[in-house]
């Protein structure tokens, strides 16, 4: 799998206050209807909403930011798994898992 995507650099007080923003957002009833249904929304998998992390879709180390439409209810595994990819990134590695690549 080519994982030759260019990486932003961000730095730590960038970083501090985009991680700062995420824990407010984890407070507030926009946050809480997301992860009511306790459904994973990489995976679709029902894993109860005490069991879902707040995932970045474009990770904070690649440049993502701390608002709405870059967070998602994930399950600790996929959250896990995708670590810092970037979405086509994630879609690679899911695709070469359902094609069975030995290099994953």
């Amino acid at each position: 799998m080519d994982m030759s995507y260019e990486i932003d650099i961000v730095n730590d007080e960038e970083l501090r206050r985009e991680k700062e923003k995420a824990r407010n957002l984890r407070r507030t009833h926009w946050w809480n209807r997301k992860v009511q249904r306790g459904v994973c929304h990489y995976c679709h998998s029902h894993v109860g909403r005490e069991r879902l992390t707040m995932d970045h879709v474009v990770p904070l180390s690649r440049g993502g930011k701390s608002k709405k439409g870059n967070i998602v209810p994930a399950c600790k595994e996929c959250n896990n798994k995708k670590k810092s990819l970037l979405p086509i990134e994630w879609e690679e590695y899911l695709q070469s898992l359902a094609k069975g690549d030995p290099d994953v």
